[in-house]
């Protein structure tokens, strides 16, 4: 028995590792925000990892962690809207596009001090709040959109499929 349990200790980080592994997508991460602490290493592999479940084919996504003025700075600029939000994301290059060149998935924003603002109001866990932001923004650049109410309630279920793959994996 005691065997039993040692191997499989030997054998669950060497999964693990295999399930982190994405050397085909450039997974770029900014952090100019102060108010809460994000772990980079593990956002990125947390991220491909969801690349990976959600079958997404790119070279590149870039994300940004910014503060509350910034996000409200952005959303001002490019929705006239100057009040602050949670993320904003810009598709870039859609998945269809031929391999022949570089592909840009797309850029988003994701503001971290509005996640543990909405978490602490809605007794959540502000972590998966911001993992629930960062699933958001990929499902809109693969064409997800929350516009209309059935396109809301197919991305809130596709967001719940994600975060909880996410858990049962150890990311959250």
């Amino acid at each position: 028995m005691e065997k039993t349990v040692k191997l499989q200790a030997c054998l669950k980080p060497l999964w693990h590792r295999n399930l982190l592994k994405s050397p085909e997508s450039k997974i770029t991460l900014y952090n100019s925000q102060r108010d809460f602490p994000i772990l980079l290493p593990q956002v990125r592999k947390a991220i491909a990892f969801l690349l990976r479940e959600l079958k997404i084919s790119t070279d590149e996504v870039i994300i940004h962690f910014v503060s509350k003025k910034k996000i409200s700075s952005l959303h001002k600029k490019f929705f006239n809207d100057p009040s602050p939000t949670d993320c904003i994301s810009f598709p870039i290059d859609p998945l269809k596009k031929s391999k022949e060149s570089f592909h840009l998935l797309g850029e988003a924003f994701i503001c971290p001090k509005i996640a543990v603002e909405y978490s602490t109001y809605h007794q959540l866990d502000p972590l998966e709040e911001l993992y629930r932001y960062i699933v958001h923004c990929l499902l809109h650049f693969i064409g997800y959109d929350d516009l209309e109410l059935s396109q809301r309630s197919r991305m809130k279920k596709k967001e719940r499929v994600c975060l909880k793959r996410l858990y049962d994996t150890g990311f959250l």
